[in-house]
């Protein structure tokens, strides 16, 4: 059992979320927020008013304040925002929360996140940081990015492709049981997808993740209150944040074995890192989880992901896990993104996985693994920053 303060602290009471294709939102980034924070705590029974902490994976737009001043919140006593890019802390925007409630810092904290294109415009090229020497040779995209990592991990480290294709089969599975899903009534079979066309090797069509506008909303609370809430809590029982030194930067051709890895490694100076810390923080380990929702902008770094976190072997062993039976759900090994995932359901800047992996420990996903105790998060891999946090039912307390 872990002494971290962290585990069993706070809990996620109230989710919302809503997502439409790109382009096609009905209202700005600001509304849908509202809209959302509204509908989770409606979820939760909680009055908006009692809202006193804000959390938000990057669009810095609406932050705290703005947001709390037009909920008309009795108190604003925490705000802000994880800086972003690729996905990497948006797990991290959840420790946050519970790290404020934990900490005697806000009672009611909400985590969140709007994207519209007409507000914010399409994630496309060097549209964050990209060193010269990447730009100056065409490469600003994060596809492209990710491709070359992939690409490493696939030749250098031994990992099948199938072992990609695997984990988009199964999340377009996952979608065909999800009426709100973007994939819905659009089955992907093997020969479409090897046969999709090319966008940045080896990274195919269906490898690559959607883009759709919408809004996402957790609400926490303590684990007391929770209790007094809803039968059903989501408790927090782990969360890690960061990189290993010098991968946050991107100019990371020396970076040797960690160059094909997600980011959750150890660190330079051999201390455990973001994996590492989350098992010892939750006092679990891989064989502990049920279920997993992992932030796949692409496909390869959603594989590296697993491997960092002990739950696929690396290299030629990885082609023997990750299958199709045995990332669905309900009776795979790992089911894995059983929501559709965001190449398969929708892509808020990946928080809305983190509504799924709540689902599943409330046991109302449209996949559902029957008897989940431990949900777990998996933030951006292969960003400049990465982030997972492990969610529990009452039991694992």
């Amino acid at each position: 059992m872990s002494d971290n303060v962290l585990r069993g602290a706070a809990a996620v009471v109230g989710i919302a979320e809503r997502h439409y294709r790109r382009g096609e939102a009905p209202h700005s980034e600001k509304r849908m927020t509202l809209e959302v924070i509204l509908e989770a705590c409606a979820d939760a029974g909680i009055n908006p008013r009692e809202i006193d902490g804000f959390v938000s994976y990057a669009g810095g737009a609406n932050d705290g304040a703005i947001i709390g001043g037009a909920l008309l919140i009795d108190e604003l006593r925490w705000s802000n925002m994880m800086w972003g890019g690729g996905g990497g802390s948006v797990a991290a925007a959840i420790t946050n929360a519970a790290t404020a409630i934990a900490t005697g810092q806000a009672e009611c904290v909400v985590v969140y996140r709007a994207m519209t294109q007409a507000d914010t415009g399409r994630l496309g090229y060097a549209k964050y940081h990209y060193g010269s020497h990447f730009l100056a040779h065409g490469i600003g995209s994060p596809a492209q990015i990710c491709a070359m990592r992939t690409q490493r991990m696939l030749e250098h480290g031994g990992v099948p492709r199938s072992a990609m294709r695997s984990l988009v089969l199964a999340s377009y599975q996952h979608a065909q049981n999800n009426p709100t899903a973007q994939g819905y009534g659009r089955p992907l079979d093997e020969d479409s997808y090897e046969n999709s066309r090319l966008i940045a090797e080896p990274f195919h069509l269906f490898d690559c993740s959607r883009e759709s506008d919408g809004a996402v909303a957790l609400v926490l609370v303590s684990a007391e209150r929770a209790k007094a809430l809803r039968p059903d809590p989501a408790y927090l029982l782990s969360g890690a944040q960061g990189a290993p030194g010098g991968y946050s930067e991107l100019i990371d051709n020396d970076l040797g074995e960690q160059y094909m890895s997600a980011g959750f490694g150890p660190a330079n100076n051999g201390k455990p890192g973001v994996a590492e810390r989350l098992w010892a923080g939750a006092g679990l380990g891989p064989d502990d989880v049920d279920v997993v929702q992992v932030y796949e902008n692409f496909s390869g770094p959603a594989v590296a992901a697993l491997i960092d976190h002990g739950l696929c072997p690396p290299g030629e062993a990885a082609g023997t896990f990750m299958t199709v039976d045995n990332l669905t759900a309900p009776n795979g090994k790992l089911p894995v993104n059983t929501s559709g995932g965001n190449l398969a359901d929708s892509f808020i800047n990946g928080l809305n996985l983190a509504v799924e992996a709540v689902r599943q420990i409330r046991g109302t996903s449209t996949n559902p693994v029957a008897g989940a105790k431990t949900s777990l998060f998996i933030g951006g891999p292969m960003a400049p920053l990465v982030s997972s946090v492990l969610l529990g039912h009452e039991d694992t307390l």
